[in-house]
């Protein structure tokens, strides 16, 4: 959820975190303003630098920004005012839980975007700033969001928990993914042609030195380098190489294998360990992880359902600018 510069496109930004709007459309709203959250405004001008920064965003990218009155200016417009009435519920919620964000926590975020994004360097921030659409004051504000929404997810899933029974639950109706297939080290020459292979075969049972073979002829970048060296698992090299290679027995060198690839002189360097399973004390960790992320994103699902729920009748906005969902059957104001 940490930035790691002074924002995405505008289109991914609302991608993530508008939520479906909600609401209704009365003569509570100001003239200057395209929405109210539960008594709190959303003003045109908030909207008009979001667009502004959008137009931006599109000349950037060398895509031509949607003409007023378009259907498309129209969807954008839409979801720049969900994603502000969002950002609204949220302060708002966030009041709630007695969450605040600190002038100095905005400074640190700042001096830290500055520091990993623009190495330190104030000018080519203001540089990045001016071609984004920013100013100082919009970025502040867009930060604090930020750090809004943080303390919000930390709060909501501060108390997510993983017990030693799920754990050991889940591990048992997975225990297929903690299963190592058996395994062998090899090594192994790829060239290109029968020919070359069958010349390459002679040399090696000649006493040649597979090593010196392999970093000369071989066509495998992963292994050529390692005197053709590698540990495979049953079932993970394509299957003329695998059947084999788990066949031979330890130091015999095959003949020519043909495969998708070219030719392979392959020679097994140790016998074939057995299939392992993970036991569960090693597998605990990652599982645990994996859990608690699940836990965290289902409590963080069910607030952000529940703010949904909360302000279903506790928006409103101005003409033209309700979402299609309520623009239709609601009373609207300019």
């Amino acid at each position: 959820m940490k930035p790691t510069r002074i924002a995405a496109a505008f289109l991914v930004v609302l991608a993530v975190l508008v939520a479906t709007a909600c609401g209704g459309s009365d003569k509570s709203v100001p003239t200057d303003s395209v929405a109210v959250v539960d008594g709190t405004p959303v003003t045109k001008t908030e909207l008009q630098s979001l667009l502004e920064r959008a137009k931006k965003t599109y000349k950037a990218q060398k895509r031509a920004f949607p003409k007023a009155g378009t259907s498309e200016y129209q969807s954008l417009q839409t979801q720049a005012v969900a994603f502000l009435v969002q950002r609204a519920e949220y302060d708002n919620r966030a009041d709630n839980m007695k969450l605040k964000v600190t002038d100095k926590e905005i400074d640190d975020r700042l001096k830290q975007i500055k520091t990993q994004s623009f190495g330190g360097s104030q000018k080519k921030l203001d540089a990045q700033l001016k071609a984004q659409g920013y100013t100082t004051e919009s970025l502040r504000t867009d930060i604090r969001a930020q750090l809004i929404s943080e303390k919000i997810y930390d709060f909501v899933t501060k108390n997510a928990k993983v017990s030693d029974a799920a754990v050991a639950k889940y591990y048992k109706a997975n225990k297929a993914q903690y299963q190592v297939a058996e395994s062998r080290d090899v090594r192994h020459i790829l060239v290109k042609t029968k020919a070359q292979a069958d010349k390459i075969y002679a040399q090696l049972k000649a006493g040649a030195s597979f090593a010196t073979l392999a970093k000369k002829y071989s066509q495998d970048p992963g292994s050529k380098d390692n005197g053709g060296k590698l540990t495979i698992t049953r079932g993970q090299t394509v299957a003329p190489f695998d059947t084999t290679a788990f066949q031979l027995t330890t130091n015999q060198i095959s003949k020519p294998v043909k495969t998708q690839y070219g030719y392979h002189v392959i020679q097994p360097l140790s016998d074939v360990r057995p299939p392992t399973t993970t036991p569960l004390k090693d597998a605990k960790p990652q599982i645990e992880a994996q859990l608690l992320d699940k836990a965290k994103n289902d409590a963080i699902t069910k607030w952000t359902n529940d703010v949904k729920k909360y302000f279903e009748k506790k928006v409103t906005y101005a003409t033209g600018y309700a979402p299609p969902a309520t623009a239709t059957s609601a009373t609207t104001t300019g």
